[in-house]
């Protein structure tokens, strides 16, 4: 069941997205409502599900990830074993961002971020190869960041 969003909801959602240690007094004020109210379409944001989850955001670069890149996968087969194996496999690699299972030409595309050129190697052509199934791994790096994840639109 997709829950309706009024106005109030998106600006509320939008603050957030932008500051999620936002004070709810705080938060309030910049939408125009009292504090007990906020908290109440909070909360309801959250049991809903809208809201998953609250976390910071950290650079990558300020923590030594200067290597940055989208790696395509296919596997051997696609059978249900085989799949389950390389995704648990991917689950428990600190290197993989995010891991997606994806139509067309591939079966995966993992964002990958690691210290340097020398680790990605290591990564690509030791771990990433001998993972369960893996038939092909084609890498792009990335360059520059032209826009980065700013919260959903609403």
């Amino acid at each position: 069941m997709r829950t309706q969003l009024d106005r109030i909801d998106r600006r509320i959602l939008g603050e957030l997205q932008r500051d999620g240690r936002l004070p709810i007094v705080d938060l309030a004020t910049r939408v125009s409502l009292s504090p007990t109210a906020c908290q109440r379409r909070v909360r309801k944001l959250e049991e809903s599900g809208i809201i998953s989850r609250y976390a910071a955001v950290l650079s990558a670069a300020a923590l030594g990830r200067r290597v940055e890149a989208f790696v395509r996968v296919s596997i051997e087969r696609q059978s249900r074993d085989v799949t389950l194996a390389f995704e648990d496999a991917i689950r428990a690699r600190p290197e993989v961002r995010a891991c997606y299972v994806m139509t067309g030409d591939l079966d995966f595309l993992l964002h990958v971020q690691v210290a340097d050129l020398e680790t990605f190697a290591e990564f690509s052509m030791k771990v990433l190869i001998g993972l369960p199934g893996v038939k092909d791994v084609r890498s792009s790096l990335v360059l520059d960041a032209i826009k980065r994840d700013e919260g959903l639109a609403l």
